[in-house]
This record gives structure tokens, sequence and C-alpha cells, in this order.
């Protein structure tokens, strides 16, 4: 099972973690929401657990815990501009559906 980071979401990682001055990467993760029953989860860490995974991509960390994995396996996370809009992106070959907003997803 794996995640994997673009060099562009690995610079954003970086980038963020030095903004806030410390932390040891980025936490995926999923949580039950919105109509399609699943919405992506992403948090900076300052720790990590013995049960967490971990994955690393051009120097940036990659933090998930086993129950979420199962959802991400096979996950690329990017980082993209639309327009004005830029943020990370969820690459997820698992998803079945999405909500029309786009906020959350099925497997």
């Amino acid at each position: 099972m794996q995640v994997t980071l673009t060099e562009k979401a690995a610079q954003q990682v970086h980038k963020h973690l030095l903004k806030r001055g410390s932390g040891v990467g980025v936490r995926l993760g999923v949580k039950t929401s919105g109509c399609s029953g699943l919405a992506y989860t992403l948090e900076f860490v300052d720790e990590t657990t013995s049960e967490d995974k971990l994955f690393e991509y051009f120097g940036a960390t990659v933090v998930i815990d086993p129950k979420s994995l199962i959802y991400l396996d096979g996950t690329e996370l990017d980082f993209v501009r639309e327009g004005l809009n830029e943020g990370f992106k969820f690459n997820n070959p698992n998803v079945k559906a999405q909500c029309g907003c786009g906020e959350s997803f099925n497997i």
C-alpha cells in the first residue's frame, strides 16, 4: 500500500512547515462526511504514532493512519493552480463517485 506526492506538493509541504516553524510532515486521512460518504483530511503534524505509515517523497513526509490507508492506497497528492485558485488535489484511483461540489466521495 502506498501514497505518493508530486514534486509540487512536496515543495508546498516544505513551504508550510517552514512557515509554521516546526513539523514532521503532512497527515492525510479520510473522515465520514458529505453526501457521498467520505471526505479527505489534510493537516500538518508535529508527532507520529507507532501505528502511522510514513512515506517520503522529495524530502517531504506523508503520514497516514492504517484505517485511512485502505481508502487512500494508490493516491497521488498534487498541488495545482487553476485560475485564481490553488491547493492540494487528491488523485485517488479508488474513487467510484463524487458529490457535485467535489467535497466528498465514495469507494
